[in-house]
């Protein structure tokens, strides 16, 4: 799916979001507010993981929608 269609219903996706990523909090994706990089920033610091697979991890979580 088009990142722009994730950023647009944003609030439509925010379950799924946490259904993927469970540490992610509801102050965690308000703050992301469907803005691709600050979802991968969040899921860097919540997971400890390098940003090539937090955006790996987005891109096949987006490729889902």
């Amino acid at each position: 799916m088009n990142w722009d269609t994730v950023e647009g219903k944003w609030k439509q996706f925010t379950g799924r979001a946490k259904e993927n990523w469970g540490k992610l909090t509801d102050d965690d994706l308000d703050q992301a507010a469907g803005k691709r990089d600050q979802l991968i920033g969040k899921i860097q610091e919540k997971y400890g993981i390098a940003k090539d697979e937090a955006e790996k991890q987005v891109d096949e979580w987006s490729a889902k929608m």
